[in-house]
């Protein structure tokens, strides 16, 4: 019988320290509070919802870029607020707290927790890197079932400003005390992706839309349509 080996092979090494994810529109589907919308305001629901988001998105970027932070929840309330005047839809308090209140517990896409599961299960260690508040982000996790996944929840707020700040992804490598460049950072935002791998991140875009590449002098490193084409890259 040969012996045994004295000096086995080491296990090959990680790509990834960590993988990162973007919460809203990459764990949370966004467009979820348009089946409340529409029973809110009739023929308007769609309408109302893709305003909204990308008023929230907007007043993110000029606050970023003006040094005027405001926390996302506050910023969430404007745009809907805006949304609602701009399509000439008359807005009670019981309406904004009814539409405020589905946002906190936005459906999960489909095939999330699964694959979390498998990549926590496979050794990775897991993290959100979010513009939303750290109350907010509590919340959604919670309501999705996915606050035991993750190993670090980090928050804007942290940085008193928004993606696409340095600050802001600077998050990452600080709380998983390595390079940007070892995290494998997840977001269904084509600029949130291109805006990660400026800072240094290696970068997968989940495009679930078919929607063309953003110009932008670069692009995300991997893409693919679900958060499952993420566990072969994430895995090495």
């Amino acid at each position: 019988m040969a012996p045994p080996d004295q000096n086995p092979s080491p296990a090959p090494a990680r790509r990834f320290d960590a993988v990162v994810f973007d919460a809203y529109g990459t764990l949370f589907d966004v467009n979820s509070v348009a089946s409340l919308a529409e029973q809110l305001y009739r023929g308007q629901g769609e309408a109302l919802a893709g305003l909204w988001r990308r008023k929230q998105l907007e007043y993110s970027w000029l606050r970023a870029l003006s040094g005027r932070y405001r926390p996302f929840l506050d910023i969430t309330r404007d745009a809907l607020r805006h949304s609602a005047r701009a399509l000439g839809l008359s807005m009670d308090e019981a309406a904004e707290a009814k539409l405020m209140g589905q946002y906190a517990c936005l459906s999960v896409f489909p095939e999330n927790l699964a694959a979390l599961r498998e990549m926590k299960a496979a050794g990775l260690a897991l993290g959100v890197l979010t513009n939303g508040d750290p109350e907010m982000i509590a919340v959604s996790l919670r309501s999705g079932g996915m606050t035991p996944l993750f190993d670090k929840v980090l928050s804007a707020d942290q940085a008193k400003s928004f993606k696409t700040s340095d600050t802001v992804y600077a998050l990452g490598p600080a709380a998983f005390g390595c390079e940007a460049r070892r995290i494998l950072f997840v977001s269904s935002n084509c600029w949130d992706a291109i805006g990660a791998r400026w800072h240094g991140f290696t970068t997968f875009w989940i495009n679930r839309q078919g929607a063309p590449l953003e110009e932008l002098g670069t692009e995300p490193d991997f893409t693919g349509a679900l958060l499952t084409d993420v566990l072969a890259v994430a895995r090495g």
